[in-house]
């Protein structure tokens, strides 16, 4: 399929990351938000993104306005009727998604992909919620969408294989690396860092160590670049625990029962960088 129209649902720092690279490829922008408000904000920060390039010399101001100006924020959900291909990048919320796959089966051409950034939740269930369960795929970007490279593929049983490779070829277009995940709870990224981000803070949790010095042990004992804790403040906390959440319920194992401390910062509205707290202050 010859994808020229792209479509992504939510302006947050995911679906604005995604919409970056997608118009940076050459594709045509429609990010969609609930608010006018959100949608600008959404595009406002890809444009202090490019900046911030232009201001290194890795960008020409000439290709800056060109990226720009192929996102069209938007408020209107029936807008993704020209599209033909659409990744959904709202709250990490069953309910949430499943409205909005349920709409997008209504409102796209029959052709049109639907792919779901989900971190956590199988696609065949999501899939299900359409008349159109062979053209929705998991299409997992990793954070910041900008600069990691890799993209989980997520295949649901009714997955055609045409809306698998397309869905490989258009992540390699967008400058990415591919990496194909069973349709199980959390894929194959979170179903291996979130364990070890619930372990972290069980150890703070349980008085094993203070925050800074759990973050230090796995950046320079295990040299990872920043520390868990850290990582789950750039994450949000809701997404982590929502995240466990679908781990724990889908797979059935105590194993990855959401810590009480993470719990309890979510319901206190400490949910990392975008609330100003989390495990820090920001």
């Amino acid at each position: 399929m010859n994808i020229k129209n792209f479509g992504v649902i939510g302006a947050g720092q995911m679906g604005s990351g995604i919409a970056q690279v997608a118009a940076a490829s050459g594709l045509n922008v429609i990010m969609h938000d609930i608010t006018l408000e959100y949608a600008s904000r959404g595009k406002d920060n890809i444009g202090k993104n490019l900046l911030r390039q232009l201001e290194k010399g890795k960008l020409t101001a000439e290709r800056m306005d060109d990226i720009l100006a192929r996102i069209t924020p938007s408020t209107d959900l029936a807008n993704m009727q020209g599209v033909d291909f659409v990744v959904e990048a709202a709250s990490e919320k069953e309910e949430i998604k499943f409205e909005l796959f349920k709409r997008l089966d209504e409102i796209c051409p029959t052709h049109t992909i639907l792919a779901s950034n989900t971190s956590s939740i199988p696609i065949g269930r999501i899939g299900a919620r359409t008349g159109r369960p062979d053209k929705v795929i998991g299409m997992h970007f990793m954070n910041p969408v900008p600069v990691m490279q890799l993209v989980e593929i997520i295949k649901g049983l009714a997955t055609s294989e045409e809306t698998h490779q397309t869905t490989v070829e258009l992540a390699k277009k967008l400058g990415k690396i591919p990496a194909e995940a069973g349709d199980f709870p959390g894929f194959i990224a979170n179903r291996i860092l979130l364990p070890m981000i619930n372990e972290a803070i069980f150890c703070l949790y349980q008085g094993t160590g203070t925050r800074e010095a759990i973050d230090t042990v796995m950046k320079l004992g295990m040299n990872h670049p920043m520390g868990p804790l850290t990582l789950a403040d750039l994450i949000g906390l809701d997404t982590c625990l929502a995240i466990l959440e679908t781990l724990h319920y889908g797979l059935g194992d105590p194993k990855y029962r959401p810590c009480p401390l993470l719990r309890l910062y979510v319901e206190s509205g400490w949910l990392g960088r975008k609330s100003g707290r989390g495990f820090y202050q920001y």
